[in-house]
């Protein structure tokens, strides 16, 4: 089977793995996959989770969205934070959850979007820490 490298980039770090043989996105219209052999794209990334397979083994990333660009040698995901299944604080993923839920029953116009938003990313990351 055919792999390919993937780099993944965040204002702070940066991971590069190699023979990846598949990896799952969030888009914003739905989850793709990618494989060695993809058409070249620029695609927009939602929140949620990211698969990687390499070597028989999956593993699971956070994602508050950002984009990915698909070349021919390459997948690189440029995002604005990355948190492998295993590294994510569920205590504080849950007390977010709970801080955004009390925001949203508030029901101030103004905050309304970015508690949304954060509620979507704690759930998210809730869901990715149990992989």
């Amino acid at each position: 089977m055919s792999t390919i490298n993937l780099e993944i980039v965040t204002p702070t770090k940066m991971l590069e793995r190699s023979d990846v043989s598949y990896i799952r996105c969030p888009g914003m219209d739905g989850s793709f996959g990618v494989m060695s052999g993809h058409c070249k794209a620029v695609i927009g990334l939602g929140i949620g989770e990211i698969k990687v397979s390499e070597g028989g083994k999956d593993d699971f990333y956070a994602t508050s969205g950002g984009f990915v660009e698909i070349t021919g040698e390459k997948v690189e995901l440029l995002v604005e934070t990355i948190e492998k299944s295993s590294e994510i604080d569920t205590n504080r993923a849950e007390k977010s959850m709970t801080r955004a839920k009390d925001r949203i029953s508030l029901k101030d116009e103004k905050d309304l979007i970015r508690a949304e938003n954060s509620l979507l990313r704690a759930v998210n990351r809730l869901k990715v820490s149990s992989q």
